[in-house]
């Protein structure tokens, strides 16, 4: 399934968060949201599965507006997976997962045969089988984290929006989730931190700063160290990888200019600039675009 998002807007707790970014995600490809820590990743991956409506702007499935679609018609074309989750659930794993198959069926508590057997495989290919009879609150940060991604895999679903699916897990897990992200087939929009497994994993990039589009392709044409230094304010090393060749990047530091500001503001003196910069917050940074990035 296609997903095309065109000019949209999105505001959160009163603040514009995302603007006007365009993005064409073909069906069958991953796009990986790559941006600092406020840059908007969050907020428009919200905007996109529907959990919130975009202020102005669209986001089509197939070329329908989300916006004529059931909440009921949308959970059988987009599977979600965000940050924002209660770790409280005394739930068993199993039922966890089968969540994920009440817009196919009569609701929590009338799951079939079918339901049981879709959720039981979901585990079984994130590796998770083992956890089914577990309290999903007993399970520590990484196991939720399979278990989750279990619970958007049994909803089968078109698309899969993934908000930092690979927090708290280690690396090996980290490749193994990436890797199944990958042979679902499925058309994926994904926020991630590390550029590295994202220009390994992804179709396409789209590097966010203070909620606009700043560069958008193919990760071996938009990654690269200006691009670092200008979007992430950290100056970095670029190899090739001694086996497959694919381009890797070493941080070395942040920038001498992003120190020096540091040294200078400490942050204090723009009112409206938040201690921490969750993803959601939109915080505004300075971009100037690298050369020979691509611009929407």
């Amino acid at each position: 399934m296609r997903v095309d998002i065109e000019g949209l807007d999105a505001h959160r707790g009163g603040r514009r968060v995302v603007s006007e970014v365009s993005v064409s995600v073909p069906s069958g490809t991953v796009l990986g949201m790559l941006g600092p820590n406020g840059s908007g990743k969050s907020t428009l991956l919200r905007a996109v599965s529907g959990v919130a409506a975009p202020s102005s702007g669209r986001v089509l499935l197939d070329g329908r507006d989300t916006a004529s679609l059931s909440r009921r018609e949308m959970a059988l074309r987009v599977a979600v997976m965000a940050q924002e989750h209660s770790e409280e659930f005394e739930i068993p794993v199993l039922d966890m997962v089968l969540l994920g198959r009440i817009p196919h069926g009569r609701g929590f508590g009338n799951d079939s045969d079918r339901d049981v057997a879709v959720a039981l495989g979901a585990l079984e290919r994130v590796g998770a089988s083992h956890l089914a009879r577990r309290a999903f609150s007993a399970l520590s940060g990484g196991e939720r984290q399979r278990v989750l991604f279990a619970r958007a895999l049994a909803q089968d679903t078109p698309v899969l929006v993934l908000d930092e699916p690979t927090n708290h897990l280690d690396i090996a897990h980290q490749l193994e989730l990436l890797d199944l992200i990958r042979a679902t087939d499925k058309t994926v929009l994904v926020a991630l931190h590390d550029l590295n497994l994202a220009a390994r994993s992804c179709d396409t990039v789209g590097v966010l700063v203070d909620g606009r589009l700043a560069a958008l392709g193919a990760p071996d044409e938009v990654l690269d160290t200006a691009l670092i230094r200008t979007a992430f304010d950290v100056d970095s090393t670029a190899v090739d990888h001694p086996r497959s060749g694919q381009r890797h990047f070493l941080f070395d530091a942040r920038s001498s200019a992003a120190r020096d500001g540091a040294d200078h503001r400490d942050g204090r003196d723009d009112p409206d600039r938040p201690d921490t910069e969750p993803d959601h917050e939109g915080t505004p940074v300075s971009l100037t675009a690298p050369e020979g990035s691509t611009r929407p």
